[in-house]
């Protein structure tokens, strides 16, 4: 009976994945493989092959990739900070990174298409000191910024959460030993938070390659990423078929970068992140 209980309990959390992830999933599979009379085909998954959907996905890597590179720049020093300063002030630090993920993702690109726009702030003030004003808005540039923006604070908490648990001992002892800060930051630090760096890699790769909010507002409609096309698919042509169909071959190469970045892990010493 107590074992009963415990089921029971669990009910909930079976009905939440089997109704919003399961079924959902299911249903994109099936409109991936028919076409819109409900017969199979495989049009749908090859159509990435499709000149402008080759292009739009070669751009989304290459985006996604520039995103998580310089929030990782951004991270690890800010990390190893972060660790070295008085507790209080951590904590109020670490508590700052938090604070923007508190307010609606949209909000915060429509500030910064405000920003970069080019009657808007930035430009006000370069203008205000004589200096050339920038055309920003609508490049693969303001796109990559407001993604750096957006998902920073993804790839600073966990690599921060890794070295909070180094212990000081370990570095203590490693000094004692005569061992220089590059030894020290090659040998105990950075393997130690291969984890951290892992899991923020993901968390920073995946939302920058299937993202089209971004894209869309500060991008103007000139930077076109494999999750436009999706959601256009989806919202304009109301053609299912072919945006489940993207939809699939995308979540599979999130999966096997995923499954890649897991095994490098795995080989550096680390621990899996999925």
């Amino acid at each position: 009976m107590r074992n009963f209980g415990k089921q029971m309990l669990a009910g909930p959390y079976m009905v939440w994945i089997l109704g919003f992830i399961l079924l959902p999933l299911l249903l994109i599979i099936y409109y991936a493989f028919t076409n819109s009379a409900g017969s199979f085909t495989m049009a749908n998954i090859i159509s990435i092959f499709h000149k402008v959907h080759l292009k739009a996905l070669w751009i989304s890597i290459k985006i996604a990739l520039e995103c998580t590179i310089i929030c990782l720049a951004l991270s690890y020093p800010l990390a190893m900070i972060l660790t070295k300063i008085n507790v209080k002030r951590q904590s109020f630090l670490v508590f700052l990174v938090i604070l923007p993920m508190w307010m609606n993702s949209m909000l915060r690109v429509l500030a910064w298409q405000m920003i970069l726009s080019n009657n808007g702030i930035l430009n006000g003030i370069l203008g205000f000191f004589h200096l050339p004003k920038l055309n920003l808005l609508g490049t693969p540039a303001a796109v990559v910024f407001g993604m750096v923006y957006d998902f920073l604070p993804y790839m600073i908490l966990p690599i921060y959460n890794s070295m909070a648990r180094i212990r000081g001992d370990i570095i203590e002892a490693a000094k004692d030993l005569g061992a220089t800060a590059p030894v020290i930051f090659c040998k105990i630090i950075f393997p130690l938070t291969i984890p951290g760096v892992m899991s923020g890699i993901i968390m920073v790769f995946v939302p920058a390659l299937t993202s089209f909010v971004i894209s869309n507002l500060l991008g103007g409609g000139k930077v076109l990423l494999i999750g436009n096309i999706i959601e256009a698919d989806f919202m304009q042509f109301f053609n299912w078929n072919l945006g489940s169909g993207l939809s699939l071959v995308l979540m599979v190469f999130v999966i096997l970068s995923m499954a890649v970045m897991n095994k490098q892990s795995d080989d550096m010493g680390g621990t899996a992140v999925w």
